[in-house]
């Protein structure tokens, strides 16, 4: 639980652009405390151009399934070419250390695991 906490404590103070897929992701974040996020709801290329005008590094926390992880890789590739450093740890730690399938859910899983 404690690497949980820490992990949302890393994310809350990064400081850096958090890109997810939708409205319901932004908002399950947001119910953490997380803020600076933007959703995919225009042209990859313009998020990328939106990232990369930024001039900041950025976490990339597309849900875990086909989908997601198809826009996962296609964004980081798109990103890295224009010259966005992209922060693999978030990401990682949950692939990793939760059964999560999608970002939306991550507001329940805190509720349900740790005690606020």
């Amino acid at each position: 639980m404690k690497e949980l906490l820490d992990w949302l404590s890393k994310l809350k103070e990064s400081g850096k652009l958090i890109i997810v897929e939708g409205k319901k992701d932004k908002k399950a974040l947001e119910s953490l405390g997380v803020h600076d996020i933007i959703t995919l709801n225009k042209p990859l290329f313009e998020i990328v151009e939106e990232a990369a005008s930024r001039n900041q590094e950025v976490i990339l926390l597309t849900d875990f399934d086909r989908k997601g992880k198809e826009l996962y890789g296609k964004l980081k590739k798109d990103l890295i070419k224009n010259g966005v450093k992209v922060d693999l740890y978030f990401r990682e730690f949950l692939q990793k250390n939760t059964r999560l399938s999608h970002i939306e859910g991550l507001g329940t899983f805190f509720k349900n695991h740790i005690p606020f």
